[in-house]
């Protein structure tokens, strides 16, 4: 059967969840690829000519190579794909499609400087790193507008108590906002290290040495001469010493970044799950939605399942990828090759959970009498301060005693009153504090680590 429409497809990423890996198509497909490995080779035959003067080249030949790579579409691909199949050799594809169109521009005198001194690791490698820098500023978009997201919520119910849990128990109070805070200052610090991040390329010749490049020309430092190619005419990090291949140490860092944010995204996933199960959020409802096919009064948290498991995905092909793009046996094997073409679907994997959390962030807000009413629900949380009190004024196994009290049983606030009654050895006025103290009243320097976070924007 011939894919005719999106419902047909085998990958979700090409179908159910195309809207959203969409942007993404035109940097990591087949089309792609070939674009971009189009773009290298230009690029090197215009540095060649200009730069280092190995043949005539006047602003006019050089509008004509330019406009190969300005007039290339799908159907040019096509075309590749078709001089491929006789050649069984991607690469070697790309250099004939381009030495035709030269000579179909009147340029066939300088055609054999096309992929001149070049592997075709030297092309894939430099082409691979320009598609995941494109790829990563989608990435980044993506990531900024989740980022906004959470501050939003985060200066929205900076003052709102909240009942923290640790081990799933009842713990000292926090503010929602200062939660919300944590996961900003965790998220924005990994986008800070995704970006810091070089994008690095080789192109030093079949085993790493630039052999034929010294052997024809001597006289040149081909060592400054692709250095200058790869920073002022791509704009990317050069890699010196390489064998055959890019080693991929960038592509590994890369993508063990992009694991740690998923990490901070699942994690804020499964907390909001968490909380909209207690009720601290609600939902907000859409004409037409259902929650459950047998169940009308549902509003499930479908937006924050559906990230965990995408970004799942993601992660187990990122772990194997950081690792196995990093091996290549002596010189050169070729067991990278098909895992690099898989890098499209990390990424698209990546973009549906990033999507997903987006929505789930959007449509939540607290709901301010559940989360008001967990608190005071709780008076051993004021075991705490309590305790601390009694260090302070010097009464004896203060631990001890509140553990007795409270520990795996409720009290009410008498009791917890009477107990700091029974306290002789603290101050009239601090025991009467202690006893009007509730516990949402006890959030610490909650809402000034929201209001600090704003000033410094998490540093």
């Amino acid at each position: 059967m011939t894919q005719q429409r999106p419902i047909e497809a085998i990958s979700v990423l090409d179908g159910r969840y195309a809207r959203h890996a969409g942007p993404l198509r035109e940097i990591f497909s087949e089309y792609g690829l070939i674009r971009y490995r189009l773009y290298v080779e230009l690029h090197w035959l215009k540095f060649l000519l200009r730069d280092l003067g190995m043949a005539d080249a006047d602003d006019a030949a050089l509008k004509k190579i330019d406009a190969i790579y300005e007039n290339f579409d799908v159907d040019g691909a096509e075309a590749i794909k078709a001089i491929e199949k006789e050649t069984n050799h991607d690469v070697k594809a790309v250099e004939y499609y381009i030495k035709e169109k030269l000579t179909a521009a009147g340029l066939a005198h300088i055609k054999e400087w096309v992929h001149f001194a070049c592997t075709s690791d030297d092309i894939n490698n430099t082409s691979y790193a320009l598609m995941i820098r494109s790829g990563r500023e989608q990435i980044v978009e993506r990531l900024r507008e989740i980022l906004e997201k959470i501050e939003e919520l985060a200066r929205e119910y900076k003052s709102i108590p909240m009942m923290a849990r640790t081990h799933g128990q009842p713990a000292t109070p926090t503010t929602v906002g200062k939660e919300m805070v944590n996961f900003a200052w965790r998220l924005r610090h990994e986008l800070r290290c995704l970006l810091d991040l070089p994008i690095q390329a080789k192109l030093n010749g079949a085993s790493g040495n630039y052999n034929a490049h010294h052997f024809v020309f001597p006289e040149i430092d081909w060592m400054a001469a692709s250095t200058r190619f790869m920073e002022q005419h791509l704009e990317i990090s050069p890699v010196m010493y390489t064998t055959q291949v890019n080693p991929n140490n960038y592509m590994a860092a890369i993508l063990h970044a992009m694991v740690r944010i998923s990490a901070v995204l699942t994690d804020l996933d499964r907390d909001m799950w968490g909380y909209i199960s207690l009720g601290y959020f609600k939902q907000k409802l859409k004409e037409g939605e259902v929650g459950s096919s047998t169940m009308p009064h549902k509003v499930n948290p479908i937006d924050f399942e559906n990230s965990e498991g995408n970004l799942g995905l993601a992660v187990s092909m990122m772990e194997h990828m950081a690792v196995k793009l990093m091996i290549s046996r002596f010189q050169r094997d070729l067991s990278d090759s098909t895992v690099l073409r898989n890098l499209g679907v990390v990424f698209g994997y990546m973009m549906v959970a990033l999507a997903s959390t987006y929505k789930g962030l959007d449509r939540v807000e607290a709901n301010e009498a559940v989360i008001a009413a967990d608190l005071e629900a709780n008076p051993e949380l004021l075991a705490e301060p309590v305790q601390s009190a009694m260090r302070v004024y010097g009464e004896t196994q203060p631990y001890e005693k509140l553990k007795a009290l409270t520990r795996g049983k409720r009290i009410t606030r008498e009791d917890l009153a009477g107990f700091v009654d029974s306290l002789e050895s603290i101050p009239e006025a601090v025991r009467r504090d202690l006893k009007d103290l509730h516990p949402s009243e006890y959030t610490g320097l909650a809402e000034a680590l929201v209001e600090r976070y704003f000033r410094v924007k998490g540093q």
